[in-house]
């Protein structure tokens, strides 16, 4: 089989794969039998000429050496190397309890997936939700602003990013990124999600992936369990002995994947307490902007805009102050989206975004954030809590204390008005939306970032910086403001047998991250321990 990189084919060219594959191998059409898409992304730095680069593999009828001496010097075409299936050897230590994983988030499934697939019987416990339930008591939250603190964006079955766009991108490069993506598509994902330069499942196929992932977890011998909140650990000369359950049930547990997400800021301060070792990390706040998708489409694709292969255009943006040393920055952005309510907790507003597989809402959203360190919320490890929670009780507040958003145009934010009520695109916040000054719910540091950041969006996009895009606040969330601190092998340095994984110990940024992160760790478990 061979293997074809930096293979362009322009937008409008509809000839079918084995045939231009054939043509790029001066062979004829006939010789081929099977091409597989490895890799396609797309390239629209030449508007008026938008193409698709492709990376296939190429199956023959004639030995792949004798096409390949015919195109000798080609870098771009070589013989594909089979794929090297990984064998995991489990360890020799047997175990006295079995593995317990708290968070059934992606970096919580995967670990329990991978545990129960190799015969240890994982207990997966969540505090919210199983997805269906959490999906309706979502939709009621949107719909009446009651919030259910127990089942929200942030809690329940697959975690905060089952209710996101479903991006699937990563910075992370890592050789079990095909078997998390393999596991995906065997569970429902799509199967270009294996190819695509920048997939996504969206939030109405993931909500069926992580169902169906729970679903092989207990035919596998694992166990799940909802409304099953960490509430306590207890340890004996640094090694872990057992965990509570919702203030009441004792359980004896000496290996725990701890996947918590990061908006458990009851169970960081129940670890904080029991002095598990953490710090202060960075993270990120700011507001979501939305447009119009057309006006993202014609930016990025300009006359190709609306082309029924191109789908809805995406953006990244960031803007330096060195003078500062400010960074603002575009984050989860959602092509063909809706800006939701994601808060947790009584008397906060949090905002997120979120879009459908097939990204059709008509408007485009993103978070548009501001990094914060620890040098500006405080001293003490949980500060940066407490700096989050202190600009969404703002937020609540100035929005009409009951879940409505603040929202201003971004003409008034640059201005130092507020009030206008002229939208570019109707802003798609539910439960409402309130007209404000956001500087009253934001630090200074942050709006004086994004009031620089802003004109230097605009002329990377055209019409970014529109007078009359809206700006909805605030965006907390972005990532852990801790870090529970673990050893190269997964494990906390401090507490044997707890293993901090995922968003949430601070160790990943996104789906595909967590899950990595749930799979490297609970290998590294089972090289140690036998089922």
């Amino acid at each position: 089989m061979l293997r074809i990189s930096n293979f362009r084919i322009p937008l409008t060219d509809d000839t079918p794969l084995e045939q231009l594959a054939a043509r790029r191998l001066n062979l004829a059409p006939d010789t081929v039998s099977q091409v597989v898409i490895i890799r396609r992304a797309i390239d629209a730095r030449r508007k008026h000429n938008i193409n698709f680069v492709y990376t296939l593999a190429v199956e023959l009828k004639i030995p792949s050496g004798q096409a390949l001496a015919r195109l000798a010097g080609d870098k771009d075409i070589v013989l594909l190397s089979p794929a090297v299936t990984e064998e995991i050897v489990p360890g020799a230590i047997p175990l006295n309890n079995r593995p317990v994983v708290v968070g059934a988030g992606p970096a919580g499934l995967f670990a329990a997936f991978m545990l129960a697939k190799h015969g240890y019987k994982p207990l997966l416990l969540e505090r919210g939700r199983d997805v269906d339930r959490r999906a309706r008591d979502i939709a009621d939250f949107w719909r009446t602003g009651t919030l259910d603190e127990a089942s929200n964006i942030q809690f329940g079955e697959g975690g905060a990013g089952t209710f996101s766009d479903g991006k699937l991108t990563t910075r992370v490069t890592d050789p079990r990124m095909a078997a998390v993506l393999d596991i995906m598509t065997a569970a429902g994902a799509p199967s270009e999600i294996k190819y695509l330069h920048k997939p996504h499942i969206g939030t109405d196929k993931l909500r069926e992936v992580v169902k169906n992932i729970r679903t092989e977890i207990v035919k596998l011998g694992g166990d799940v369990e909802f409304e099953a909140c960490l509430t306590g650990i207890t340890s004996k000369d640094g090694q872990l002995t057992g965990i509570t359950v919702n203030d009441s049930r004792h359980i004896s547990c000496d290996t725990l994947f701890l996947a918590i997400g990061h908006s458990a800021r009851d169970t960081y301060r129940m670890l904080y307490e029991q002095q598990v070792a953490m710090e202060a990390k960075p993270f990120a706040i700011g507001v979501r902007i939305e447009h119009p998708q057309e006006l993202i489409d014609t930016a990025q694709y300009g006359a190709a805009a609306g082309h029924p292969r191109l789908g809805a255009a995406d953006y990244a943006l960031v803007f330096q102050d060195k003078a500062a040393g400010r960074a603002a920055y575009s984050f989860c952005m959602c092509p063909g989206g809706l800006v939701v309510a994601a808060a947790s907790e009584a008397g906060g507003v949090v905002t997120n975004g979120m879009s459908l597989y097939k990204r059709d809402s008509g408007l485009a959203n993103s978070a548009l954030a501001v990094t914060v360190n620890p040098a500006d919320y405080g001293p003490n490890v949980l500060d940066g809590i407490e700096f989050q929670r202190r600009y969404e009780r703002l937020a609540f507040a100035l929005g009409g204390h009951n879940y409505t958003a603040p929202v201003q145009t971004v003409g008034d934010f640059l201005t130092g008005k507020s009030g206008s009520a002229k939208y570019l695109a109707t802003p798609s916040y539910r439960p409402g939306v309130t007209p404000a000054d956001l500087r009253q719910c934001l630090p200074e540091f942050v709006t004086t970032t994004l009031a620089k950041a802003l004109p230097d969006f605009g002329r990377k996009i055209k019409g970014f910086d529109h007078a009359s895009a809206v700006l909805t606040g605030v965006e907390t969330r972005t990532s852990a403001p801790v870090r529970l601190v673990r050893s190269s092998d997964f494990v906390s340095i401090n507490t044997a047998g707890l293993y901090p994984i995922g968003e949430g110990a601070g160790y990943a940024g996104g789906i595909m991250s967590a899950a990595l992160d749930g799979m490297n760790a609970a290998i590294s478990f089972m090289h140690v321990y036998k089922a």
